[in-house]
């Protein structure tokens, strides 16, 4: 079906399928048409490469995964929108969608069964109250993907691309950075969807790690304190992690000068290095 970044038309296609949008689903189509091919092309949609889409909306993104890569796997969990899709992209054989909640679904299962002998990459443009729970989601998972290729909130872009020792960089960050290597792609404007939100959007690119860039000792214990690190931004390192850990002070001073780290620090001031030296000294 042509013309899916023509609001008429997509109105036109909603109402006749007595569709509405859901704020609970935070649903925002996408109607530029400029913006579709760049995350296909810059998301790895290629020949020898299965794309796992999260959140179809009407199918615009996924005609261009599609028209590029083997095979295309849509995770969508509205199951209102399933006929809209069968009109939209229901032309492509190579493009299967399961109706389902991806935090729920089994990811491991389903890239087994679809892509087997195909590289893998995810493509999304995420609803943003969900952005974060999904990224770590399929990162925690050690799925066997490439690269993770979304569309996200602007400050949570920023946020989760963020440089350890930089103002904005927070757990998500540190954790981000641990499973891949992140980047901005691009900015999209708050005119580039129906209905506009409020706010503009990046593309973002993670790139999976083959190894992880620190050696660990534990790997829950690292993110045990990373997230005490940043759970009270204002106070200082020592007074975070004792509250976090149920610590006494004095002893996890010790542990923080065997990491060779100043407990007067704070959490945004470390490296990934310096988390992970403090995480073996725990």
């Amino acid at each position: 079906m042509e013309n899916l970044s023509n609001p008429s038309v997509i109105k036109d296609l909603l109402s006749r399928h007595g569709f509405s949008f859901s704020k609970a689903l935070g649903q925002n189509f996408l109607i530029n048409p400029s913006v579709c091919p760049r995350i296909a092309e810059m998301g790895g949609a290629q020949p020898g490469y299965g794309v796992l889409e999260i959140g179809l909306g009407i199918g615009v993104l996924t005609a261009e995964l599609c028209k590029r890569a083997d095979k295309v796997v849509g995770i969508e969990i509205d199951r209102r929108l399933l006929p809209i899709l069968e009109e939209t992209v229901g032309e492509f054989s190579n493009l299967k969608i399961v109706n389902a909640d991806v935090l729920k679904v089994d990811l491991k299962r389903i890239l087994a069964e679809e892509f087997a002998g195909l590289e893998t990459a995810v493509c999304a443009n995420l609803p943003y109250y969900i952005t974060s729970p999904i990224i770590m989601n399929l990162l925690e998972q050690k799925l066997p993907i490439r690269s993770i290729t979304v569309m996200v909130q602007k400050e949570a872009a920023q946020r989760i691309c963020a440089l350890p020792g930089s103002r904005e960089v927070g757990a998500v960050s540190i954790a981000v950075r641990y499973y891949s290597q992140p980047r901005v792609l691009f900015s999209v404007s708050r005119g580039s969807f129906l209905p506009s939100p409020d706010v503009d959007s990046c593309v973002i690119r993670l790139d999976i790690r083959r190894e992880p860039p620190v050696s660990l000792a534990d790997e829950k214990q690292f993110f045990r304190v990373v997230r005490g690190a940043f759970s009270q931004r204002r106070k200082t390192l020592s007074n975070c992690l004792s509250s976090s850990l149920s610590l006494p002070k004095a002893e996890v001073n010790a542990l923080l000068e065997r990491a060779g780290v100043p407990s007067a620090a704070r959490a945004e001031q470390l490296s990934l290095q310096q988390f992970a030296d403090i995480a073996n000294a725990f």
